[in-house]
């Protein structure tokens, strides 16, 4: 073998040597980069499939409901939901309306999140709930079983028992002009605006216990 040829061989052997190395250090940082890399790409999948089966349930409420809403407040709603995941896990809601098949799509919706959510059709048997649980939130209708004030008259019950939780009040027909109650935090005919309630009913429970 000629000198050329020799000091041909020896000045690839840097070459070869780096190739080596990057792949020594490639198969021995595989594992740790795939594991770092991995929850980032479950948790990207994750979200994207809970966004569009919330987009999918709150268009199932909106349908039952026959307040119009706009894609600015829909596209609200979703966003808010999306990074308030933290903020709902866990939460518990006590929904009071004795026609709760209209309510499904939005109590899979909180159900979805993470939230714990009890469905009554009656005063009587909410009362029998929040005597005996507590909740973050209680959802109710105004008219029930022909009595146009039974949300009202459950209010009051809830004082007598020294429930101190926030009310929401979700109804198809709902004038703000004949007054409201003290003791309702907010009304709403609309599915989006009751998320955003909901979220910030949360919010306030979350930061209050930091």
């Amino acid at each position: 073998m000629t000198d050329a040829l020799w000091i041909k061989l020896i000045g690839t052997v840097p070459a070869v040597l780096w190739v080596l190395f990057a792949a020594a250090v490639y198969f021995t940082l595989k594992e740790t980069i795939v594991q770092r890399m991995m929850p980032r790409v479950t948790a990207f999948r994750a979200l994207g499939f809970e966004v569009e089966l919330a987009g999918e349930l709150l268009d199932r409420a909106q349908e039952e409901s026959k307040t119009p809403v706009t894609a600015t407040a829909r596209r609200t709603a979703l966003g808010r939901l999306e990074h308030a995941a933290d903020v709902l896990r866990g939460g518990r809601i006590l929904w009071v309306d004795d026609h709760p098949q209209g309510n499904v799509p939005l109590v899979e919706l909180f159900r979805a999140t993470g939230m714990h959510v009890d469905v009554t059709v009656s005063t009587e048997e909410a009362a029998s709930l929040f005597r005996r649980k507590s909740y973050d939130i209680i959802v109710s209708d105004i008219e029930r079983d022909g009595d146009r004030q039974a949300g009202i008259k459950m209010l009051r019950l809830l004082e007598q028992n020294d429930v101190d939780v926030p009310v929401l009040i979700y109804t198809g027909h709902f004038d703000p002009e004949k007054g409201v109650d003290h003791r309702i935090f907010a009304a709403t005919t609309a599915p989006a605006e009751l998320v955003n309630y909901v979220i910030d009913l949360m919010e306030r429970v979350r930061y209050a216990s930091l």
